[in-house]
């Protein structure tokens, strides 16, 4: 029987496959597109946690991860970031005000 391990277990030994989803989204057009932010989109909106996978699962996942849901993750990592910037200005503008 295949062995099982956490996605995070997994993580060293999906590189190649990894560098190719990242080819794969440059030739989409998605310039932006990063080893590690794959990875993270993967662990945030396809497994959304470190699940237990057999490694061709896992393989499967990142090969089969279309651009739409990338895409939805960078939006709202974008968003989140965003909120996270205005927080931090309309904190600082107020202790500069006082």
């Amino acid at each position: 029987m295949p062995e099982t391990r956490t996605v995070s277990e997994w993580r060293p030994f999906v590189q190649t496959v990894l560098e190719s989803k990242v080819s794969e989204l440059h030739l989409l057009g998605y310039e932006q597109a990063t080893i590690e932010n794959v990875w993270d989109c993967c662990l945030k909106k396809v497994w959304k946690k470190d699940v237990e996978k057999r490694l061709h699962q896992v393989v499967q996942d990142i090969f089969h991860l279309n651009a739409g849901t990338y895409m939805a993750y960078l939006t709202r990592e974008y968003y989140k970031t965003d909120d996270l910037l205005a927080q931090i200005e309309a904190i600082t503008s107020n202790d500069r005000e006082e």
